[in-house]
């Protein structure tokens, strides 16, 4: 979700750009082809130590942690690269990616984007529904996340995505707790007012597509 205020707006867009190249070039350099050489099977034995968190399949029924099923793949690599290098820190994520080679972690991915995310029982405020759309606009969400928020490449897909876990996110990128790779969220959600925190969790959280 980006900031389109006139002072900020050009370095969102220059360093949008230029992640883009970065982790298209750590893609080449750091992870194997998803799409050719990962082995779904296998990310999905990987997996089953994941259910009791993230779901059966990557729906998570827990609010406070993400569901993975449909995630774009390049995200989850992403995550867990990030969690395994210490750039994010999680009491239980941090020890599980700490272990986890290139190549499980673009299995883990192939096989979580490759599964149906479950539809979403979040049925968003009359007033999230009402202003939601706008203010994606206004902060380029849906720029940077996809038009339908499902993601691209290695920005995650939020439609659907657990209300809690991402009112957490949004409060995090703003308090500048939230560990960011680009610094696009935290910018963005710094002009953030509460109450538009709570409108676009909910909002994004009752999507289903």
């Amino acid at each position: 979700m980006k900031n389109t205020s006139s002072h900020s707006y050009p370095r969102v867009v220059a360093a949008t750009a230029a992640t883009f190249f970065l982790f298209t070039f750590l893609s080449n350099l750091i992870f194997v082809n998803t799409a050719s050489a990962a082995d779904i099977e296998t990310g999905r034995q990987k997996a089953q130590v994941c259910i009791a968190c993230h779901g059966a399949a990557g729906n998570s029924e827990i609010p406070e942690i993400p569901a993975l099923a449909g995630q774009t793949a390049q995200a989850i690599t992403t995550a867990l690269y990030q969690f395994r290098e210490g750039n994010r820190k999680n009491p239980a994520m941090s020890p599980f990616a700490a272990n986890l080679s290139n190549a499980d972690m673009n299995n883990l991915a192939a096989y979580f984007a490759s599964e149906k995310r479950a539809a979403s029982i979040r049925v968003s405020s009359n007033d999230a529904v009402a202003q939601g759309p706008e203010l994606a606009k206004k902060y380029n969400c849906v720029q940077c996340h996809g038009p339908l928020l499902l993601g691209q490449q290695h920005i995650p897909r939020i439609a659907g995505q657990q209300h809690t876990y991402l009112l957490a996110q949004l409060k995090g990128f703003k308090a500048m707790t939230r560990a960011d790779m680009d610094g696009n969220m935290s910018s963005a959600a710094s002009i953030l007012k509460d109450n538009e925190i709570e409108i676009l969790a909910d909002y994004v959280a009752g999507l289903n597509h």
